[in-house]
Order: structure tokens, then sequence, then C-alpha cells
């Protein structure tokens, strides 16, 4: 394999992480194949249902000089590479591919526009936040508040059983890459989901509709420290875990610790 995929690179991942569950049933058999030989676009694919809107293809058939999300427009195909990274993006395009589509489209688009440029502009840099770090989250109004506040100690530990009625799901490939190997610091950007469901196509045909390029321009967007969320990592369990100003940030100054 060209990029280095083995079964030692894709073994580490732990498919009982409560992160991953909405990802084990698909992902599981996909790594799986993987380990015993399978380059990752052709896993992938095999996964894939019978008249998916996109399939995935190897890294090498990207001709030199077009851009990847040009070119995943033009020819509904997924350049994907044998690695770890692009293992994760292959599952998030075979559970959300009306959001990776519109996504893929609002970024050709600029690129259309604009050309490939050194610093992307406000869209581009919204979407590929989200692409790579992102996060879906429906949560019950108060932990919201408490959320957009940065008021952990109301977050975390006044308001937690209000986590059991909570709706989370990862959506950035590049995310859920670094939590193979949790670490604290480790930073999700949630979008408030609207919609209560444990439905993963659910979400993606209410996502996907919604996505408006000036308000995603402006990145609609709250930083959370993901193993933070109860029941996601056991040393959250301590209330001297939130305590740590290096991970949950104060309020930028200025602004209250209070709901709002």
């Amino acid at each position: 394999m060209a990029d280095g995929v083995t079964a030692s690179s894709l073994g580490p991942i732990d498919w009982d992480a409560p992160w991953l569950q909405p990802w084990r049933r698909q992902g599981q058999p996909v790594a799986q194949s993987v380990a015993r030989g399978c380059s990752v676009h052709q896993a992938l694919q095999a996964a894939a249902p019978h008249g998916a809107p996109m399939a995935f293809a190897h890294q090498s058939e990207l001709p030199a000089g077009t851009a990847y999300e040009q070119y995943i427009r033009d020819t509904r195909r997924v350049p994907t590479r044998d690695n770890l990274h692009d293992f994760f993006n292959g599952l998030v395009w075979l559970h959300f591919p009306h959001t990776k589509r519109r996504l893929n489209a609002l970024q050709a688009g600029a690129i259309a526009a604009d050309g490939v440029q050194a610093v992307r502009g406000p869209l581009r840099d919204a979407l590929t936040v989200f692409d790579e770090n992102g996060a879906l989250l429906w949560a019950p109004a108060p932990l919201w508040d408490a959320l957009r506040a940065r008021h952990w100690q109301r977050l975390f530990i006044d308001l937690r059983p209000l986590w059991g009625e909570a709706r989370l799901v990862l959506f950035g490939h590049a995310l859920m890459e670094k939590l193979v190997l949790p670490r604290k610091p480790m930073v999700a950007h949630f979008y408030q989901a609207l919609v209560a469901t444990d439905s993963i196509a659910n979400l993606d045909a209410w996502l996907a509709s919604g996505i408006d390029a000036g308000r995603w321009a402006a990145k609609p967007f709250t930083p959370l420290p993901v193993l933070g969320v109860p029941g996601w990592w056991p040393a959250n369990a301590a209330p001297g875990f939130y305590a740590d100003p290096q991970v949950f940030r104060p309020p930028p100054a200025g602004r209250g610790a209070g709901v709002g």
C-alpha cells in the first residue's frame, strides 16, 4: 500500500469509544478489510450502498495540478490515500453523503471563482474547519447557553444530568483520526443541531439542506474540549478535571461567565 496503511495503523481504533458508536457498524468491517490487505478506497467502495452518489478512487487518479475539491465535483470520485485520515474521511462520505456533497460544491464553487489561493477565504476556511474538526450537538437550551458562555462548572457539573438528553455526533474526519490517541486538549467545533434524532440519515438530510454560504462564512461553531463530554472519558468524572484553564479556557475579556 503506497501510503503505509497496515493492520497496525488501523488496529488501535477503539470501536467501543463512545464517540465512535455511530460509526462502528460500517467502520469496523471496513477497517477489518484493510487489515486483511485491501486498500482503503477498495474497502470503502465495497461498503458503499448501491447507487451511492460518490465512488472512491486511489489518490493516484487525481491529476497533477487539479484541485482535490474540483476533481470530486467534476468526477464524483473521492481520491483516497491509504492512511487513517482518508479512512475516516471515507466513513463520513458513507454516512453523510448529502452534507459532504454540499460542502464539496461550495468549496469547488469558491475555487472556480477565486482559484486556489495561499490563504483560504472566509467561506472555504469555515467549511474546512467543520469538515476536518466539526461535530453536531442537539442539547437542551441550558446546556447550549452554558457552552456558549464557556461556563464550564455549570455546563459539566451543575447541569451534568442534562447531558443524558443530548445527542452528539462527530463529523470531522481529522478529529476522529486524532481521537484514536485521545488527549485532553482536543477541541471539536460544534454546530447546533435543531433536530433531536439518533438517525444519521435524518441528520444528513437536515444539515445538507441548511448549509447557507453567507451564514457559514461567519463560522457558526462553538468550540468544546470534546473529552469533557460526560461519559466520553473516565477522567472527567472527577470535578477537578475541568479546573484546567489551559483546556477549559475562561470567556474572552469583556464577556461574563454567565449564561448568554
